[in-house]
């Protein structure tokens, strides 16, 4: 019995007891109680009513890899090798990196409910409720070694706004990793973070991953614990199933990578910049310790963020370079 396989029998609105629950699933009684309260634990609200049982204060949905494969086109299931849908792992970019050492990766896709050590950008901490994100990682293989995908995270991020703008989302993009949720009000709140991982010959071939975490419903619980501003893709389209955008996603990653490193940013430089967050705004550039106010302007063609500062302009090529909105 999986936390998933819980939530499934727990999601159709009814009550079950104890029993009921333990003759479904094939498990004690004692056991189902054991993984009902780390449902409680993960933040998955229940309900429960003496001497009718129990059930989800809300419907959950779960990943499901078959309806996934089956919603993509001919075209991407032909790049892709093997889906995995995990419950849980420390990250879905480190299951990947584990396939290349064993001889596969390539094409493969790894989304998960929860991970234990999701890391972002500069070895950040991504924290997510159960179930309530899309996390997943995709590898790739390329022949034209590092220097030929240069801006691919912002290519990324151009993909996932694309895709969330048919659905009435307002993405705005921060270089060089991160998508942000336009509010009403204006606020600009987290809603995606983008990790790419190289490993291999600067000129020759390398290993690629490319992971993605995405905020869907955020409890406002679990928003009231972040120390900074975050948004979800329900805020905005309440109706997007996660599946569903996942299914969107993948159609428009996957020939990305088969693509860009023949393509290039260049393709994606026009669209980058036209969803800019701080286009023309004043920002802190934040290199370790130190912060440095300028004034953004747009990425060229290699992905690079060029910005106006006191010392006249600069070009900023990532690293451990960071840009904060004021």
């Amino acid at each position: 019995m999986t936390i998933g396989d819980l939530i499934r029998l727990l999601s159709d609105g009814e009550f079950h007891s104890g029993e009921q629950l333990g003759e479904r699933l094939g498990v004690s009684r004692a056991a189902v109680w054991k993984q009902l309260r780390k449902l409680e634990s993960l933040g998955i609200p229940m309900e429960a009513v003496k001497g009718q049982g129990y059930r989800l204060a809300e419907p959950l949905e779960l990943l499901d890899g078959a309806t996934i494969v089956a919603g993509l086109s001919r075209e991407v299931r032909q790049h892709v090798s093997r889906l995995f849908v995990e419950e849980t792992l420390p990250s879905s970019n480190l299951f990947l990196r584990e396939r290349f050492a064993q001889g596969a990766g390539h094409g493969e896709i790894c989304l998960v409910e929860q991970q234990s050590a999701g890391r972002g950008r500069r070895g950040r901490t991504w924290v997510t409720p159960w179930g309530r994100t899309l996390m997943f990682s995709i590898g790739w293989r390329v022949e034209s070694g590092v220097a030929a995908l240069e801006g691919l995270s912002l290519a990324v991020g151009v993909v996932l706004a694309q895709v969330l703008e048919r659905h009435g989302v307002r993405p705005r993009l921060k270089w060089p990793n991160d998508v942000l949720l336009e509010a009403d009000s204006g606020e600009l709140g987290k809603l995606a973070g983008i990790l790419v991982e190289l490993t291999g010959d600067a000129t020759g071939p390398c290993e690629l991953v490319v992971g993605m975490g995405i905020n869907v419903d955020l409890p406002l619980a679990f928003r009231e614990g972040i120390e900074q501003p975050v948004g979800a893709v329900r805020d905005q389209a309440p109706g997007l199933s996660r599946n569903q955008l996942a299914v969107e996603l993948f159609d428009g990653l996957m020939p990305l990578l088969a693509e860009f490193e023949h393509q290039g940013f260049g393709a994606w430089q026009e669209a980058w910049n036209a969803r800019h967050a701080f286009a023309g705004r004043e920002v802190d550039i934040i290199r370790g310790q130190r912060r440095e106010p300028a004034i953004a302007e747009g990425v060229d063609a290699a992905g690079n963020l060029w910005v106006q500062g006191e010392g006249g302009r600069e070009r900023l090529a990532g690293g451990e370079i960071s840009v904060r909105g004021r």
